[in-house]
């Protein structure tokens, strides 16, 4: 039986974190997403709240929290600004976790550290050009030479690219191989023939470094190999499936500040001589948002409760992140709806809300690509092959 109740701790982490969001990241967001500037600042504060590999052991300068409280912090993060959240995905579900699950005592000890105080960030190189869904696809090739492998390939969409010291970068040692032949190298950003460029005119989330990758023949030594030729595949659905459950926790985050922000104007805002929130029809849409964020945010303490009792939670993570990234969408447009034409501009939050939101459908797989893996999981019968 699942207890949706809150530890005290767990209560005051979360309470940690909403103060720490609404004194030091709402304030700028906006200023942020309108200079489109990834805030450094931010993310070393985020650091030393310790929110940076929140989930790893203190050994590695993780907190050693579980998985339902790494939710409460995402979630409150989220809520300030997806953008500040994005650091908090990236440097601990995508790059810390797979790491620390398939790294040897040295990868550990070398990188996990600078992850979590900020002062290495690291980024996460799977998707290419022609490389989405279909993860396994990976043009990026590894060559191997003496006492190392030469890398050569693109990467596209990558979260961090332009600040992280260290990226892990999934290629093909052999194409013959398919997926059995994907391996997983940590790479050095400052190594020869390793180039960064921002990506620009996104539609939300401008406040989130986005770059491209190049690799030029970039050579690097034997042990920078994360796990095992043929482990490249299982690293990266491991990363994965821990960045689902933090995008499902910030989109939760979503939902909520549309939520709030609509009761408060739809508290204040008078037409017809009272507050609009006397409406049935605004009633009807702060409602749907009621609905869809504890939805979310339930779907969500299931797949942390199974991730943190040790169970399979592939579905249960899916039907997260599915519900919460579409409902995030949903809740931003109907605050927007509240709001009317106050909303359509950025003078409150769900205009950022709704731009932000929409990414979400689409990174750490699609909501097409979750219906695909919910499906297998129920039927059995895997229709992505």
């Amino acid at each position: 039986m699942i207890d949706f109740s809150l530890t005290d701790e767990q209560e005051l982490i979360r309470e940690a974190a909403r103060e720490f969001a609404a004194k030091e990241i709402a304030p700028v967001a906006t200023k942020n997403d309108h200079s489109g500037e990834f805030d450094t600042h931010i993310a070393k504060r985020l650091a030393e709240m310790g929110y940076l590999g929140a989930i790893l052991p203190d050994e590695y300068g993780g907190r050693g929290l579980d998985y339902r409280t790494y939710g409460l912090i995402v979630e409150e993060i989220g809520k300030a600004d997806a953008a500040a959240r994005t650091v908090i995905s990236v440097s601990t579900s995508l790059c810390a976790v797979p790491i620390f699950k398939f790294g040897t005592e040295e990868q550990k000890q070398k990188y996990l550290p600078g992850i979590c105080d900020g002062s290495a960030l690291a980024c996460f190189g799977l998707t290419e050009p022609d490389t989405g869904s279909d993860a396994a696809n990976q043009k990026t090739r590894a060559v191997k030479i003496d006492g190392g492998w030469t890398i050569s390939g693109q990467k596209m969409f990558i979260s961090l690219g332009n600040y992280a010291k260290v990226a892990l970068v999934f290629a093909q040692t052999d194409p013959e191989l398919g997926y059995k032949g994907l391996a997983c190298f940590l790479v050095p950003t400052d190594s020869p023939g390793f180039t960064a460029a921002t990506i620009k005119h996104k539609l939300g989330m401008h406040a989130s470094d986005t770059a491209e990758l190049s690799l030029d023949a970039v050579e690097v030594p034997d042990d920078a190999m994360l796990g095992q030729i043929g482990e490249g595949f299982k690293v990266a659905m491991t990363a994965l499936e821990s960045g689902r459950y933090s995008v499902a926790a910030g989109c939760v985050g979503i939902c909520a500040g549309s939520l709030e922000c609509s009761i408060e104007y739809a508290k204040t805002r008078e037409q017809f001589g009272k507050p609009i929130g006397s409406f049935q029809l605004v009633q009807d849409m702060i409602a749907q948002m009621v609905l869809k964020t504890e939805t979310s945010r339930l779907l969500l303490w299931r797949a942390g409760y199974l991730k943190d009792t040790g169970q399979p939670n592939t579905l249960e993570t899916s039907l997260a992140k599915l519900h919460a990234s579409e409902s995030a969408i949903e809740c931003a447009n109907l605050a927007i709806q509240v709001h009317g034409g106050s909303g359509y501009v950025d003078d409150y939050p769900p205009a950022r809300y709704l731009r932000d939101a929409r990414v979400a459908t689409l990174y750490e797989g699609t909501s097409q690509i979750q219906k695909l893996i919910i499906g297998r999981q129920v039927t059995g019968l895997n229709a992505m092959v």
